[in-house]
């Protein structure tokens, strides 16, 4: 192996390694760019290689901050995390819980498809995996437990029904990857629906399905009502505000009035009139919403400059065209690589965050997978079908990070509001059978992928 070489596999080895010291990511990404930066820069002097790194390139990394900075569509994640914020606080999530009770109490795990149909529409508004679950977690474990669910049914539910808040738009993970792409915001949310509406579905099936081989573990809620047309007025009453935000948001990115950027903002200017609608606006909570929206912007955007560096020192090495020829030597053939970066991502979904794999492995991937004689129908308005394709079948696979240990957000998101009864090992068994479901999700996009691209293309009038 070349020096470059050695010094592309020991600098992904020492970023592995230093995840586990427990420093903050954007550190370690940062940290260990800059450390390989100068002993590829010494290795230079003193060994007569010719890796070319000195303090010119080191310097780039200024301007490639500003340009993050200076990004137009990066001003959409700030405003897409209050919108969720604001949503969290506003009381749109219990009204739905109470109707959409009223109204499935009368099925075998009515209460579980609430809990996945809650989770459905908090993601089309919300975005965010951990308001989700922890919201789901409070609201919906308690009474779950209370009618006589089984703990591992309960758990696995409420877990995966909040992390669709990934997927389906507006998701703040396909703004990152439209950006780092160079892709249309537009054309991944409208490509995500499809997607996240058939995870939805199989979820719900799954609940159906278990209600009628294990009927014991999802029993019925005592003293049924009837479903009158009261209940229906319920349902619309609570369905109606929160829909008519999502229609706002995605409806004028979809029809082109607006742009992600602007919709952003009509998306948390209708979070607060929902909150006041509500009667839950007040100062406090306006605060709150704030707080966390800087904290949450300040964590993303502190990794977009840690993984600037160590990405720009990457490529100064020659990680682009080293990782290029690694996967098409493969003896695997197109679908096989895909299949096989698949397989890297699920592997890294297991220690690594979804930021951290958006920022540094797909940009890497992408012109491998661009390269690639496959042919994938864009209907003759989506300019980059394949790519488009490939960004849903990684986001599909990043959706299963958060229910994998050990750093499964979504698992510790919902320990934390977990009764202390509920143990991590049990949340651990209640969450297999829906990475198994996203996995088969997976599996049906890689063999149909016009799930992705037919929406978008309905969409643009084709």
């Amino acid at each position: 192996m070349e020096i470059n070489e050695i010094l592309i596999v020991a600098m992904f080895a020492s970023f592995i390694l230093l995840l586990f010291s427990g420093f903050p990511i954007a550190w370690v990404l940062g940290g260990v760019g800059t450390l390989f930066a100068a002993l590829a820069y010494m290795s230079d002097m003193y060994l007569d290689t010719m890796i070319g790194i000195d303090f010119n390139s080191i310097g780039l990394v200024v301007s490639r901050i500003y340009k993050i900075m200076d990004n137009w569509i990066l001003v959409a994640l700030p405003m897409f995390i209050f919108m969720g914020n604001m949503l969290d606080k506003s009381g749109a999530a219990e009204n739905l819980m109470q109707s959409f009770q009223e109204l499935f109490g009368r099925i075998r795990g009515g209460l579980a498809i609430t809990v996945i149909l809650i989770g459905i529409i908090l993601a089309a508004s919300t975005g965010i995996v951990g308001a989700s679950v922890v919201l789901l977690g409070v609201m919906s474990l308690p009474a779950m437990l209370k009618q006589g669910y089984c703990k591992t049914v309960a758990v696995g539910t409420v877990a995966s029904a909040g992390t669709l808040g990934i997927l389906i738009p507006p998701s703040i993970m396909l703004v990152i990857m439209a950006d780092q792409l160079a892709l249309s915001v537009g054309d991944l949310f409208m490509g995500a629906v499809v997607p996240g509406l058939l995870l939805g579905v199989l979820y719900i099936v799954y609940i159906l399905g278990w209600g009628i081989i294990r009927p014991h573990s999802m029993p019925l809620a005592e003293n049924l009502q009837p479903v009158t047309w009261r209940v229906w007025v319920n349902v619309m009453r609570s369905v109606l505000p929160t829909l008519l935000m999502i229609i706002a948001v995605l409806g004028s990115i979809f029809t082109g009035i607006a742009t992600p950027t602007e919709a952003s903002a009509v998306g948390a200017a209708a979070a607060i009139l929902l909150a006041w609608h509500n009667g839950r606006l007040s100062l406090k909570v306006v605060r709150e919403c704030l707080h966390s929206t800087f904290s949450v912007s300040g964590y993303i955007f502190a990794i977009f400059i840690g993984a600037t560096m160590f990405a720009l020192v990457l490529r100064e090495l020659g990680g682009d065209e080293y990782i290029e020829s690694f996967l098409t030597s493969l003896p695997f053939g197109p679908y096989g690589i895909i299949l096989f970066v698949l397989g890297i991502v699920f592997l890294l979904g297991f220690v690594l965050d979804w930021i951290e794999i958006t920022l540094i492995v797909l940009p890497l991937v992408a012109p491998v997978i661009n390269a690639l004689e496959i042919s994938i129908n864009g209907y003759g308005v989506i300019d980059q079908p394949i790519m488009v394709w490939f960004v849903m079948l990684v986001a599909v696979t990043l959706q299963t990070s958060f229910l994998t240990p050990p750093v499964g957000f979504a698992l510790f998101y919902l320990k934390g509001v977990c009764p202390p009864e509920i143990k991590l090992g049990t949340i651990y068994r209640g969450v297999l059978p829906f990475i198994v479901l996203q996995l088969l999700g997976l599996t049906l996009l890689i063999m149909f992928p016009s799930l992705v691209n037919w929406f978008p293309a309905m969409v643009y009038g084709q």
